[in-house]
């Protein structure tokens, strides 16, 4: 089964720009941890709720603060024609649990962790690509 058959093709953006207060709104309204960042149909980057949260909000930065100061301008991606057992092992790889997908250096739709587990053969796959994906790289030292 390709990407293509899965994803999602409506897809979310915000550009460098916008508002990080935007792209929480995005994130809000269709229930989401992170959007890609676009300009024009070209992916430059992804934000996270945690972005916002860690480089943002921790340092005192207002809801007016554009994304580009806060994205992660290294994006995992694959196309739609990629095989979903190789896409989950990329995801869980990368530890990330969207990949934009991208045809032709345009953004063409999304893949969820949750677009995996809903095709019932991929069931075991997504599931550990989740736990991968779960799993602190690492740990901090505790309090001796």
């Amino acid at each position: 089964m390709q990407v293509r058959e899965i994803m999602t093709k409506k897809v979310s953006t915000v550009s460098p720009q916008d508002s990080i207060q935007k792209a929480a709104k995005i994130m809000q309204d269709i229930d989401c941890g992170s959007t890609p960042v676009v300009e024009g149909s070209h992916v430059t980057g992804i934000v996270t709720d945690r972005d916002i949260t860690l480089k943002a909000i921790a340092h005192g930065k207002g809801p007016q603060t554009p994304v580009q100061d806060v994205m992660a301008k290294k994006v995992v991606t694959c196309s739609p024609d990629t095989d979903a057992r190789e896409a989950a092992n990329l995801m869980a790889k990368n530890q990330v649990r969207r990949l934009p997908i991208v045809e032709h250096e345009k953004l063409v739709g999304i893949l969820a962790i949750g677009d995996l587990a809903r095709v019932h053969i991929f069931v075991s796959e997504s599931g550990h690509a989740l736990s991968d994906i779960s799993e602190p790289t690492t740990r901090p030292n505790s309090v001796q």
